[in-house]
């Protein structure tokens, strides 16, 4: 089947979806969940902060030891476990009485998380090289399309059934995962009698590489600059001029935009990169974002804010996917998953970050100040990865035997 990576690509695309989407169908209810049904009346913002973030701390710190895993015994059986215990936890979020047990639960979704980085691995070791950008492009598709439809059908469900049910068809979503990595996924066979490394020494090799180490510190740079927007984007939606009643629709509209042109553009730059270098891509994606930001304080009206924002998103999605792909150019197959794992680790590290400097850059300045500043965030980023030419190996890659001793 000359096309055997095709169908596994699918078959991961469609596994990614469905996780990617029960982890956001909570979302648009989490605080009122809190508020109407465990009956948090005092400090909401303190404990949806808290028990939204717990998740994210706790997947940076376990990645890491998960891609370890991965490397010495497969990318698959991460799914597995990964999927069969999220079916679990999502089932346990039904039975909750008190935002204490709600806070556990998340922690415990945060450590046992890892379906969408094994996922990612899977493809990007799986996949002919010539296809490795347009695929793991593809893959990013999957988590925006999910971030996109897990909130709308989260929002129906717990209006018209109900919260608890909700995070039901949440665990139903990841079973379904689940029986697609048991059942169709394949991998080659991994040599399960290599020693295992420990994540102190993955860390050194990541440090030490030249090659995979700016690609790590973009990513956490990048994912914090996403992170310090977003959390202000309903309040800016009200400066603009919006009705309270219709500052959720409008900010809902605004967030979804980026994700539909994540959807649209991210194949194509994929396929771009493939053709020019995954360094001239990102270059251009953080180009692209950074204009985006700064031009975004000159839109005061919300159907331009809105375009604008749909804009930034046609280049951003370029900017995940080159560096997926600058990974897997930079390193020694037998380190992927690690590699990997870290990367995620950085993600989840600067999606925590971005909120809280957000929140201190707005008690200070203005929000479209908040824009100015991470648009010369970007600008420095897209600048560092043009002078520095970010993703060169020189002949020798992270997690290869030369680095490893």
């Amino acid at each position: 089947m000359p096309d055997k990576w095709k169908f596994q690509l699918l078959i991961l695309w469609i596994g990614s979806f469905f996780v990617s989407m029960s982890f956001s169908i909570s979302i648009p209810f989490l605080p009122i969940f809190l508020q109407e049904q465990l009956q948090v009346q005092e400090h909401l913002e303190l404990w949806s902060g808290a028990i939204f973030s717990v998740s994210f701390l706790a997947s940076a710190f376990i990645s890491p030891f998960w891609g370890s895993l991965a490397d010495k015994y497969g990318r698959k059986p991460m799914m597995i476990r990964a999927a069969a215990s999220l079916s679990v936890v999502y089932l346990l979020y039904y039975f909750v009485h008190n935002p204490y047990e709600l806070f556990a639960i998340r922690l415990l979704e945060g450590l046992l998380a890892g379906y969408i980085p094994s996922a990612v691995a899977l493809v990007a070791t799986s996949t002919p090289e010539k296809h490795v950008g347009y695929s793991l492009s593809i893959m990013t598709t999957a988590t925006a399309a999910g971030g996109i439809i897990g909130p709308l059908v989260g929002g129906s469900v717990s209006h018209w059934i109900g919260n608890r049910e909700a995070f039901l068809l949440s665990s139903g979503m990841v079973f379904i995962a689940l029986i697609i990595a048991l059942v169709w996924v394949k991998e080659a066979n991994v040599n399960k009698k290599t020693e295992r490394s420990h994540v102190l020494n993955d860390l050194k090799i990541a440090v030490s590489s030249t090659s995979l180490l700016p690609i790590i510190l973009i990513t956490f740079v990048v994912s914090a600059s996403v992170m310090i927007i977003e959390p202000l984007l309903t309040i800016y939606v009200l400066q603009l001029g919006a009705n309270k009643s219709e500052a959720s629709l409008s900010s809902g509209i605004i967030f979804s935009a980026v994700g539909i042109a994540t959807l649209i553009a991210a194949p194509r730059w994929g396929k771009i990169g493939a053709k020019i270098g995954y360094e001239k891509v990102l270059f251009i994606g953080l180009l692209g974002g950074a204009l985006g930001n700064l031009l975004q304080i000159a839109f005061h009206s919300l159907i331009g804010f809105g375009a604008l924002r749909f804009g930034y998103g046609l280049f951003f999605a370029a900017v995940y996917p080159a560096l997926s792909s600058l990974i897997v150019k930079t390193t020694d197959i037998g380190f992927r998953g690690r590699a990997f794992g870290l990367n995620q680790s950085a993600m989840q590290m600067g999606t925590m970050a971005g909120p809280v400097m957000g929140g201190l850059l707005a008690s200070h300045i203005s929000i479209p100040m908040v824009f100015l500043v991470n648009s010369i965030l970007l600008f420095v980023i897209a600048f560092f990865v043009k002078s520095r030419k970010v993703g060169a190996t020189n002949g020798s890659k992270a997690g290869s035997v030369e680095s490893a001793m």
